[in-house]
């Protein structure tokens, strides 16, 4: 999963409606065995458990389903080793197909339907924690998108944006003895202005941590310049890193990332505290799924490896053992499923780490009423 392939747009077109079968693939993958043997022999039976149930579907006519295998058969293809974390993905249909390497465990499913399945990316790209990174210079500015596994340079919004070169005046210099330099401090400014004006507008677009990078002059001289950056999750000051290369960014941004992220944690359970005193909380997987349904869950707080199987029983959540996990109206991934639900409800999306929340269930929420 790259944090800039998953897109507002991209996900509204994932979901969208689609000729069926639109088939999706999940199962878990294990990310530190380099040569993926194991992976690889899960992929092959789940593929040919796709090509079964296409074969077996009276809803699929011959020119279709070989449609469907062939785009199957060329994900499968793709799939590199050296690229699985801990769930794999796979979207496909008569005309398309797209992998996700997923940073959040999923089940082994195969799913036919006439749209995507993507509870298990929204949850796993909520739980990668994405941020963006502007760097500043006095004549460039470039934005970055980030994620706990990866950080690409993002090309579009208006960057990379690069100062307009500076038509020198002979005459004024002859006149009042001025010297040339690449910028005044009005024309640095006002390019300045215009970042901010950009990093905005992105932002309003795409919302996440904006952390800075560029030198202290830089860095000031764009906090005057507007407001879009008062906020700032985080800044490193540090020169010639606007343009990389990404590596060495990624590493020199890391404790600015995770120290916002412990920042982060220790807000959350501070508002966790404040919302149970006002008898605005609820706590244990029932209860928050209740919440998020009828969206009255502003924040949800959840651990990051917390899954639980349940079925659902007259609108309540009822946990299933081994024995049941089989039956066709169990759901494995309702935290995913929860996590997306969330979202679309506009609340916010938190993960914490493992046992922070293991009074509450390992999972809390903060109600809107």
């Amino acid at each position: 999963m790259d944090s800039n392939v998953l897109t507002p747009e991209v996900l509204r077109e994932l979901r969208a409606p689609r000729p069926y079968p639109a088939v999706s693939l999940t199962m878990p993958t294990h990310r530190r065995d380099p040569r993926g043997e194991r992976d690889a022999v899960q992929l092959r039976n789940l593929l040919a458990e796709a090509e079964r149930r296409l074969e077996s579907d009276p809803k699929v006519d011959r020119r279709t389903r070989a449609a469907v295998q062939t785009q199957l058969g060329r994900a499968v293809a793709s799939v590199e080793a050296r690229l699985l974390l801990d769930g794999l993905l796979i979207h496909a249909d008569a005309d398309e197909h797209r992998v996700w390497y997923l940073p959040r465990e999923v089940p082994t499913r195969v799913v036919f339907s006439d749209s995507y399945l993507t509870r298990n990316l929204v949850a796993a790209f909520a739980q990668s924690r994405p941020y963006w990174a502007l760097g500043v210079a006095a004549d460039r500015a470039t934005l970055w998108s980030g994620t706990g596994e990866s950080l690409q340079e993002h090309r579009g919004d208006g960057f990379p944006m690069t100062a307009p070169t500076e038509t020198w005046d002979v005459e004024r210099e002859e006149r009042v003895g001025d010297t040339p330099s690449t910028f005044t401090d009005e024309e640095t400014r006002r390019f300045l202005r215009s970042v901010d004006d950009a990093v905005r507008a992105v932002l309003a677009r795409r919302p996440r941590p904006l952390h800075l990078v560029g030198l202290p002059p830089a860095l000031a001289l764009l906090a005057e310049a507007g407001n879009a950056v008062s906020q700032a999750a985080g800044r490193l000051a540090k020169g010639g890193l606007v343009d990389g290369p990404a590596p060495v960014l990624r590493r020199e941004l890391r404790p600015v990332v995770e120290d916002h992220a412990r920042r982060q944690r220790r807000e959350v359970l501070d508002r966790l505290g404040d919302a149970k005193s006002r008898r605005t909380f609820a706590a244990g997987l029932d209860e928050v799924w209740e919440s998020v349904r009828e969206k009255r869950a502003d924040l949800v707080a959840l651990e990051e490896h917390y899954r639980r199987t349940v079925r659902v029983c007259d609108g309540h959540l009822v946990p299933v053992n081994d024995e049941t996990a089989t039956r066709p109206d169990v759901r494995d991934d309702i935290v995913d499923e929860l996590v997306e639900t969330a979202l679309d409800g506009s609340a916010e999306v938190v993960f914490l780490p493992d046992s922070t929340l293991a009074e509450h269930e390992h999972i809390a929420a903060i109600l809107r009423y």
